[in-house]
C-alpha cells in the first residue's frame, strides 16, 4: 500500500491516463514500467495540444492577424509556465526538440564561441571562461547517458580540449573527493546527470557545482530523469545550464527545455541560424536577437509547448513533494521484491533515499532481452539494453540490464505483478528461484 496517495486518489490519477486502461498480449492488463524511457500522457495534456490545433494554430512571432497573436501568446505563456515549474523566468527558457538537443546546443555554442569575434563585447572574464581550446579540460561522469557524454567528447575533439571523468563505486555513488583531484584551472565545463537513468543515483549537483565554480568552470546538469520525479529549482540547484525533456514528465514528445543563466545565454553565440532568431539581416552579415529567441531558429514546437505547460499544471496540482514521496515508496517496494530474489542483482544504490525513478537489474545467467521478453509476455512493459549508457554498464562488468521505471501513476500492485512475472524467468531458463 502507498501512504502518499489513498487508493481512491491513485485510482483517480490513473483514470487521467487513457492508455493505462488498455490490454496487451492477448488481453493482459498493461503494466507500464517504462516511464524512464517515455511517460504516458494525461488527458489534460492531450486536450491542450488538440485545443491549440483546433482553435489557435498559426505561425508565431510573425503574423499580425488574430490567430498569430493567439498562437504567440500561447507559446510565451507556456514558456513562462514551464519556467515557473523549475523556478526560472521565461527569459531563461529555451525550447529544443528534446534534452539531447538542449545539451548539444550548449556544446556547439561553446565551440562557436572559439571563432574570431564571436564574443566581441562580452565581459573579458566571462569570455575567457567560454573559450575552450587545446589543453583545456571538460569533466563528466562515467554514469552519463550518451546525450551528456558524446556532445562533450565531440567538443573536446573540435577544440583540442581534454575529456576527463570521475567514476562511481559499486554502490552506484560518486565520491565527491574525486572532483578535488580532477578539477584544475584548465577545467572549462563540468557536466553531470542529476539522476542516473540506469543506476537511479541522485547526484549532489549543488556540491559539485560549488567545486566547479571555485575552479572557474561552467556546470551543465542533465535533469531529464530528475524533473519528472523530484522538485527541481534551477535557482538553487547550482548549475549554470539545466536540460530536461517533455516526454519523460507527462508532456508531449518532440519538445525539450534548456534553462541557462541569462548572462551566459546572452553571451553565447547561436547554435543554429535562420529565421525567427535574427535582429537584422544584410548581405554583408547578420545580427541576432537576445535569448531565448537567439537559440530558437525556425518554427518552434508551439503545440508541444502548450502540452508541456499543461503537464506542469498537472504535476503541480498533484504536488511535486507528493510525486517524490510516491516515487520513494515505489523504489522501496521495488528494491524489496528484488532483494527477495537472490538471483537478481540491482544496479545502483540499495537505499531508496539515494535514488529516483529507475530500477535496473540483471538476472544471473539470463540475458536482459530474454528477461524483458518474459515480462512482456505477461503484459509488463520494461526496457532492456544498455539504456544509452554503455560506459556505466561496462564499469559494472555487464553488457546490459533490465530496467523498471516509475511515474506518478505507478502502483504497488503493478510492482507485485512485475515480481510475479519475474519469477517465471528462472523456471524458463533453467535457474532456481
Amino acid at each position: 500500500m502507498t501512504t502518499t496517495f489513498t487508493e481512491d486518489e491513485l485510482r483517480r490519477i490513473r483514470a487521467d491516463f487513457p492508455i493505462l486502461g488498455r490490454t496487451v498480449r492477448d488481453g493482459r492488463p498493461l503494466v507500464y514500467l517504462d516511464s524512464g524511457a517515455t511517460a504516458q500522457h494525461p488527458r489534460v495534456v492531450l486536450d491542450a495540444e488538440r485545443e491549440f490545433y483546433l482553435r489557435h494554430n498559426a505561425a508565431v512571432h510573425r503574423g499580425a492577424h488574430q490567430l498569430a497573436e493567439e498562437a504567440t501568446g500561447a507559446l510565451e505563456a507556456a514558456r513562462a509556465r514551464i519556467g515557473a515549474f523549475v523556478g526560472a523566468p521565461a527569459s531563461e527558457i529555451v525550447f529544443t526538440r528534446n534534452g539531447t538537443e538542449a545539451i548539444n546546443l550548449i556544446a556547439y555554442a561553446l565551440s562557436n564561441a572559439c571563432a574570431p569575434g564571436a564574443l566581441d563585447g562580452t565581459d573579458p572574464g566571462l569570455a575567457a571562461r567560454m573559450r575552450i581550446g587545446p589543453g583545456d579540460e571538460i569533466v563528466v561522469t562515467e554514469m552519463e547517458h550518451h546525450a551528456n557524454l558524446v556532445p562533450w567528447q565531440e567538443l573536446a575533439r573540435r577544440t583540442g580540449a581534454i575529456l576527463r571523468w570521475v567514476t562511481f563505486g559499486p554502490d552506484g555513488l560518486i565520491d565527491l573527493a574525486q572532483y578535488d583531484q580532477v578539477l584544475s584551472g584548465r577545467t572549462r565545463v563540468v557536466a553531470l546527470t542529476h539522476v542516473s537513468n540506469v543506476l537511479g543515483t541522485r547526484n549532489d549537483v549543488t556540491a559539485v557545482a560549488a567545486r566547479a565554480h571555485a575552479a572557474g568552470a561552467l556546470v551543465v546538469a542533465d535533469a531529464c530523469q530528475s524533473v519528472p520525479h523530484l522538485p527541481v529549482d534551477v535557482g538553487t540547484l547550482g548549475a549554470d545550464f539545466v536540460a530536461f525533456t517533455g516526454h519523460k514528465m507527462l508532456g508531449p514528445l518532440g519538445i525539450g527545455v534548456l534553462w541557462g543563466r541569462y548572462d551566459l545565454l546572452a553571451a553565447l553565440p547561436p547554435y543554429t541560424t535562420g529565421g525567427s532568431m535574427i535582429e537584422t539581416v544584410r548581405m554583408e552579415g547578420s545580427t541576432f536577437l537576445p535569448p531565448p529567441a537567439r537559440f530558437e531558429a525556425g518554427t518552434p514546437p508551439v503545440a508541444q509547448a502548450v502540452g508541456l505547460a499543461a503537464a506542469c499544471d498537472y504535476l503541480d496540482a498533484v504536488g511535486m513533494d507528493k510525486v517524490a514521496a510516491h516515487d520513494r515508496e515505489l523504489m522501496e517496494h521495488g528494491l524489496r521484491v528484488l532483494a527477495e530474489r537472490p538471483w537478481t542483482r540491482v544496479l545502483g544504490p540499495l537505499d531508496a533515499a539515494q535514488r529516483a525513478g529507475a530500477l535496473s537489474f540483471t538476472v544471473e545467467g539470463v540475458h536482459p532481452h530474454d528477461v524483458s521478453q518474459v515480462l512482456d509476455d505477461s503484459g509488463i512493459a520494461v526496457r532492456s539494453g544498455h539504456h544509452c549508457a554503455a560506459p556505466a554498464h561496462r564499469k559494472l562488468a555487464v553488457t546490459a540490464s533490465t530496467r523498471a521505471s516509475f511515474s506518478v501513476y505507478t502502483t504497488h500492485d503493478e510492482i507485485d505483478a512485475f515480481a510475479a512475472a519475474l519469477d517465471r524467468v528462472p523456471a524458463i531458463f533453467g535457474g532456481s528461484a
